[in-house]
């Protein structure tokens, strides 16, 4: 579950320029492949851009998975050089000139009011380091598939052992917010890995884009617990008509939010679910996770304990109203709050507005409690020791009360590990784009040996 869902400065990403060229006149010096960082203090954002002479450009950003994006409103001569990225908010746009001398382009990048200094020189950007991602020649069989929920479509990728089956299989549910197969997140494909790990143990995984994202249809935002419910449920009987997997051994794997929707689907009687794993899944209400999230996360970033509370106050308030259903008083509460932010914190009254959806107001009511009161299959839930958008001190002893009637439930908690399962030293968000690990070896060896355990292969 990530923070800032409610006024989030949308991510920072930033664009190119592309010059134009003909016989008559040469391309222009910026024509080519540059790399350099959006100077976020604390936090800087590695981009690459390609100038083509045909006058468009692209960009790249590897923390963000974002790859060959094409830019608008791009001008780049010898008098100033700017852009705009297309449908992002906050209207980000570079302004800044080309330096014959030194061969580099300098100007700022600025996104709702922010503005970061930004420096391109030239040269591909270079993506992070991510040693754990899987490549390919796989030892598996890998399959894009689809199929249907109502009149949505979704889009996945199954993974499947080779040799005969009938194989066990995972089908996995990803956190908040957008999400594609792999859960893509600041440069980590964390469901690759998984998929990568479990396949090669023995089972048979589906991973799938979100509504709205990759091949999958409908809008997230516009969509409710039942129907994020029923989207899982559809992969659940999709995996159970494939020939060469057992229908018997179908189990869920949820992250973050998953770890709510996974139990959801789990508990109803006809699902067919037979083993659920919950990584960081909430064990309180959606509105009680938020408000804590809240305090932490603004607390670890060094904000003031005045400040912090505040941020806590309006928080709260908000929820309030988001789990009466109020979401027309919930979006102009949203709007005073923003306009009572600093300046550089500000972003456009109908942006904060946005961010007051249908989706997070089903997250925010959610309460957990019911269907992890009704699971009657092996669970395993587990947390980070440092995670602070679900942390285990709030979850962990409330996620054990709750499959206490459960005959094969475990919960476990991992020291020293934050949101995504990663070694961290503080836990926060920002940090997870510099560490290298993708998940810790500790959790996909744990994971694997209880899944050998409870649904082991034949």
């Amino acid at each position: 579950m990530r923070s800032g869902r409610l006024i989030a400065l949308a991510l920072l990403v930033i664009a190119a320029l592309a010059a134009g060229c003909s016989e008559s006149n040469p391309p222009e010096p910026t024509t080519g492949d540059w790399h350099g960082a959006i100077e976020v203090p604390g936090q800087p954002l590695q981009v690459g851009v390609s100038f083509r002479d045909d006058g468009t450009a692209s960009i790249d950003i590897p923390l963000q998975g974002v790859s060959g994006t094409q830019l608008k409103d791009v001008r780049t001569d010898r008098n100033g050089v700017s852009f705009a990225i297309p449908d992002i908010p906050g209207d980000p746009v570079f302004r800044g000139e080309y330096e014959s001398g030194s061969d580099r382009i300098t100007g700022d990048f600025t996104q709702a009011g922010q503005s970061f200094r930004l420096t391109l020189s030239r040269g591909k950007v270079t993506p992070p380091a991510r040693p754990q991602e899987p490549k390919p020649p796989f030892p598996y069989k890998t399959e894009d598939v689809t199929y249907r929920n109502g009149d949505i479509t979704i889009a996945g990728t199954l993974t499947e052992p080779q040799g005969p089956g009938p194989f066990p299989a995972i089908l996995m549910i990803s956190g908040s917010g957008p999400q594609d197969r792999n859960e893509d997140l600041m440069g980590h494909k964390p469901f690759l890995l998984l998929a990568d790990t479990f396949t090669r143990a023995g089972y048979a995984v589906l991973r799938t884009d979100d509504r709205g994202v990759g091949g999958t249809g409908g809008k997230l935002d516009d969509a409710n617990y039942a129907d994020l419910a029923e989207d899982a449920a559809a992969g659940v009987r999709f995996l159970r008509t494939c020939p060469e997997l057992d229908p018997a051994r179908v189990g869920l794997f949820g992250h973050s939010e998953g770890g709510y929707l996974a139990p959801l689907v789990a508990a109803r009687p006809d699902s067919g679910v037979a083993f659920a794993v919950l990584m960081a899944g909430p064990g309180v209400p959606g509105a009680e996770v938020l408000i804590e999230q809240t305090r932490l996360l603004a607390a670890a970033n060094g904000t003031p304990p005045d400040q912090v509370e505040t941020r806590v106050r309006d928080t709260t308030e908000l929820a309030a109203l988001l789990k009466a259903g109020d979401l027309d008083g919930a979006r102009q509460l949203a709007i005073r709050q923003n306009q009572s932010l600093p300046d550089d914190q500000r972003v456009p009254d109908d942006q904060a507005a946005a961010q007051i959806t249908p989706y997070l107001a089903a997250l925010v009511a959610y309460d957990p409690a019911p269907a992890l009161a009704a699971l009657r299959v092996p669970v395993l839930a587990f947390f980070g020791g440092k995670d602070l958008q679900v942390p285990p001190a709030q979850s962990e002893q409330p996620m054990r009360d709750h499959l206490a009637a459960d005959p094969d439930a475990t919960v476990h908690v991992f020291p020293g590990l934050n949101h995504l399962m990663q070694p961290t030293e503080t836990g926060r968000p920002s940090e997870c784009s510099t560490i290298e690990t993708t998940i810790a070896p500790e959790v996909l060896d744990y994971v694997t040996g209880w899944l050998r355990q409870r649904v082991p292969v034949k």
